[in-house]
């Protein structure tokens, strides 16, 4: 299959750059048996679904992943892009740094101590094994240090604090959101609070669910007056899902791994469901893959455990686990377009897909919203 295939035409004016507020976006809804589609808004979804479906959602939270600072020590503008949450360094780790004067930067505890993660780092020419970077602001110093680089331009850094403090929390505190590179614009203090869901729990993304953004409390209390239940599952979102597919043939693309987590009472919830023959409503592509990947691991079963979801889900997938899917709407000829294409048809989707380009949908991260049931 070409991943032309997957190609369609949006405006860009229709891309959305600033949120709505939430639980006010619209809703398309597709029928993948048919292949019509009606439209509705968000608020509508405890009367579009039944009573006795099941919402899986994903509440992984999104951290501050973009730092911006300096080169140490020329001064120079630097940026740095998280791709995880930073592991703890090893012990046996040393600096890589041989200059006298750079050494003069690395105490003694940063060699034994900090935290390790992947990078993006720019400028990436002048930021070799070696280099040094300093953030800072109201909260503390963060500084970091390149080890080695890695494939497609990333780097594996080790990050700590100068005056001994936590790193998760000057990096949340020192850092922006990572918004999507087609949002045009600069992170707001709106988008600490509207780039994650109201259910995030688990800090580890950078990126949000974003199919989670539409809901409020007050959403999910009338779903669960009308006898839809919920459980969450946690899915930690990599910098993967804006990964553009350069392959010309669909079946050579390789998605980047993700690490996700069903608890004891989400897996008991969701094998009750199934055993009672009700939906199971996957809340974005996220949970999708979580849950897919589970019942693959588990021979059509959902377990209790963490794991990596590595499988990427484009037409012919068997889907042995959802019965539904809300989303929002992707950017052409993307992994996330593939795996909706799978769930209900690649011509239904791009039907529906010019529908909601005549009717002025808003597209993407902050985008509308399309249940596909």
């Amino acid at each position: 299959m070409l991943v032309t295939d997957f190609d369609y035409e949006l405006p860009d004016e229709l891309i959305a750059q600033y949120p709505p507020p939430r639980g006010t976006s619209r809703l398309m809804i597709l029928n993948r048996s048919r292949g019509d589609v009606r439209h509705g808004a968000i608020a509508d979804l405890p009367s579009t679904l039944r009573p006795g479906d099941l919402l899986v959602v994903n509440d992984t939270r999104v951290f501050a992943a973009r730092l911006l600072g300096k080169r140490v020590p020329s001064g120079g503008a630097a940026e740095c892009l998280l791709l995880g949450s930073a592991e703890a360094a090893q012990p046996e780790r040393t600096t890589t740094l041989e200059s006298e004067l750079l050494a003069n930067f690395v105490p003694a505890s940063a060699k034994v101590s900090g935290r390790i993660c992947d990078a993006l780092v720019h400028p990436g020419q002048k930021l070799k094994p070696g280099s040094m970077m300093r953030f800072e602001g109201d909260a503390g110093v963060l500084m970091a240090e390149v080890l080695e680089r890695r494939f497609h331009g990333r780097r594996r850094i080790r990050l700590w604090s100068d005056s001994g403090g936590d790193v998760d929390y000057l990096v949340d505190a020192l850092g922006h959101v990572p918004l999507p590179p087609y949002i045009k614009r600069h992170d707001t203090s709106l988008d600490r609070e509207r780039y994650q869901t109201v259910f995030s729990r688990v800090r580890g993304s950078v990126a949000a669910p974003t199919a989670g953004l539409h809901f409020t409390p007050e959403l999910l209390d009338e779903l669960a007056s009308q006898g839809i239940e919920r459980c969450q599952i946690t899915l930690h979102v990599g910098y993967g899902t804006f990964k553009p597919v350069r392959t010309s043939i669909v079946e050579e693309h390789v998605v980047d791994p993700e690490s996700y987590e069903i608890s004891e009472s989400a897996a008991r919830t969701i094998e009750r469901a199934r055993s009672e023959h009700r939906r199971v409503v996957a809340v974005g592509t996220t949970t999708t893959r979580a849950l897919e990947d589970a019942a693959i691991r588990s021979r059509g079963t959902v377990a209790a455990g963490r794991a990596t979801a590595e499988l990427f889900i484009h037409p012919g997938f068997d889907f042995q686990l959802i019965s539904g899917l809300l989303t929002n709407f992707h950017l052409p000829k993307s992994s996330l377009l593939m795996l909706v294409s799978a769930f209900a048809g690649r011509e239904n989707v791009l039907a529906a897909y010019a529908a909601a380009v005549r009717a002025r949908y808003r597209f993407y991260s902050y985008g509308d919203a399309m249940l596909i049931v």
